[in-house]
């Protein structure tokens, strides 16, 4: 089945949803064992969630940033994001 077209624009976790689906298919759908993939994708739904309501918030559209400005985000975010301790 090809992928839509429209998938990764839609998507800026589309990487992380398909490395868990992947996941569960070779660990014949065992849960437990792909514990880190589905932390992961929701780490990834929640901060883009983040920037999207920001943007709406400030009337920024579209509200999910181009995939070419993604990778920039992320980085300013990493340089500004508070230490775990």
């Amino acid at each position: 089945m090809p992928r839509n077209p429209n998938a990764e624009r839609d998507n800026p976790c589309l990487r992380e949803q398909e490395l868990s689906f992947n996941c569960l298919n070779k660990n014949n759908f065992d849960r437990d064992i792909c514990e880190v993939y589905f932390a992961n994708y929701n780490n990834c739904k929640e901060f883009w969630n983040k920037v999207r309501s920001d943007r709406r918030a400030k009337g920024i559209e579209p509200y999910l940033p181009p995939i070419e400005e993604r990778a920039a985000i992320k980085a300013d975010y990493m340089k500004t994001k508070p230490k775990s301790k």
